[in-house]
This record gives C-alpha cells, structure tokens and sequence, in this order.
C-alpha cells in the first residue's frame, strides 16, 4: 500500500491522477445500474473525481493551493509559492462514450513561477504519462506529420497548416489525449486555438516539455500558468523539428 506522505511531488500527481481515475472507472462501470448516461454521466465523472482529488490534496498537501476546472478560484493561489492545477475529467464528452478511451485525468504543480511536476492518467487505457518518469519519444515513424485535432470541432487554420506541411489530420478527445499522442508517436503536433484553460493544458504539457517536446502558444511565445485570468486559448505541442515551421505558418496567417 502506497504511503503518500513519502511521495515526492512527481509521485504524488502520478498517485494522485491514477486515483482519481480509478473512481472514474467505478462511475463509468456503474452507469447503466445508476441510469447515468450523457450529461448526467459528465456531471457524476466530473463530480466524483474533484472530490477524490479535493479530499487527496487536502489530506496530504494541505499547504498548497489548487486551481481546478471543477472549482471557484481560490485567489489566494496568486501569491502562493506552491499550486496544484488539476482537472478531474479531461474529455467528459468521451467519458460519457462508453467504451471510448480517449479521456484523462490532469495533475500538474506550479512552484515559484513555473510547472514543476506533472501527471496525466488515460484510465480505460490504464496509462500514466508523468514528470518522474520521463517518455522517450521514438524516432517518428510516420513519412508525413500527423497532426491532433478534435474530432468534434476541428480549427479550421489547422486544415491549411495541414495542407501546408503535407500533413494527416488524426482526430481525437481530449486535449490531454492530444499531447500525450505527440508523446506516444501516434501524432507528431498538437495545434489548437479558439479556448482552452489553464486546468486543461497544465499537466499535459509538464510531461511533455519533460519528454522534449516544444511546448509555446501559437505565436512561439511563452506559456504561463498560475496567471490571475485562467484562459489560455492555444498552444502547440510539437516534436522539435517541426516548431519553426508551424509557428512561421501562424504569424504569416492567424488562426481565424
């Protein structure tokens, strides 16, 4: 049985995350018996894993503030050394899409001005990408570059960049699938612009700066977490090679 007062904070995001999601199976497994399904189904995900990682974080790093999707913000967490930026249900959509995988659970910390630790769990796919245990991202295995996208609602700007870079488009869930997918060479970048949050991008992109990958906002600039407006609409996530070229294509034609 794990002690989490021994866990360094690597650890405890990857306990943590896996924990929470852990309850999300359980949600998921008795949905048909509890008559959950669609909203009610994201709503019960949503709230049974805040309040796993809400007890979690409040028994074990009970100095530390927490920026979650599920919620208020506490602005208490502006002048606090240590933040921990979660959310519970990454992807409700999938998660309401039994027997879709694509859905995860974010844990990330922000200390003294940047993303220190970070963990994303893919529940039905019993995986962890975290900080403490590095992904080494394989040589790419596909010809041409494989770009991540909703699959609900696409950017548009991603098409052209697509057709610019002789690229595929591979649809997906959520936005921690999405990096992670760069992270695993199913794709080779993440684009997006049009919103996102700081709870949606915070984790994903700790283990994926620890993997190597290039991480900014669209524009090449930097991102920044722990920020009093807690929007943070775009970013890239992209194998190294490949950064230039997309956040060239960005400043010569936008997002819209």
């Amino acid at each position: 049985m794990i002690d989490p007062t021994t866990l360094d904070d690597h650890a405890f995001a990857v306990w943590a995350a896996e924990r929470a999601g852990a309850v999300l199976l359980d949600v998921r497994a008795g949905a048909a018996a509890d008559g959950l399904e669609g909203k009610a189904l994201k709503d019960a995900g949503d709230a049974a894993a805040q309040a796993e990682l809400d007890r979690l974080l409040t028994a074990h790093r009970p100095d530390d503030a927490v920026l979650s999707e599920e919620a208020a913000d506490d602005k208490s967490r502006l002048t606090a050394p240590r933040v921990w930026i979660i959310d519970p249900l990454d992807g409700t959509r999938e998660f309401s899409e039994p027997p879709r995988d694509d859905w995860a659970v974010h844990v990330a910390l922000w200390a003294d001005g940047d993303l220190v630790a970070g963990a994303v769990a893919q529940p039905a796919l019993g995986e962890t990408f975290s900080t403490g245990r590095p992904s080494v991202v394989p040589p790419r295995t596909s010809q041409r570059p494989r770009i991540a996208v909703s699959r609900s609602r696409p950017p548009a700007f991603v098409e052209a960049l697509a057709a610019e870079l002789d690229a595929e488009l591979v649809p997906m869930g959520s936005a921690g699938v999405k990096v992670m997918s760069v992270v695993r060479d199913v794709a080779d970048a993440y684009v997006h612009a049009g919103g996102q949050y700081q709870w949606d991008n915070a984790a994903p992109v700790a283990v994926a700066r620890a993997a190597g990958l290039h991480c900014s906002r669209v524009d090449g600039s930097p991102l920044v977490y722990n920020a009093d407006d807690t929007s943070l609409p775009d970013l890239i996530v992209c194998r190294p090679e490949l950064a230039e070229q997309i956040v060239d294509f960005v400043r010569r034609n936008g997002t819209e």
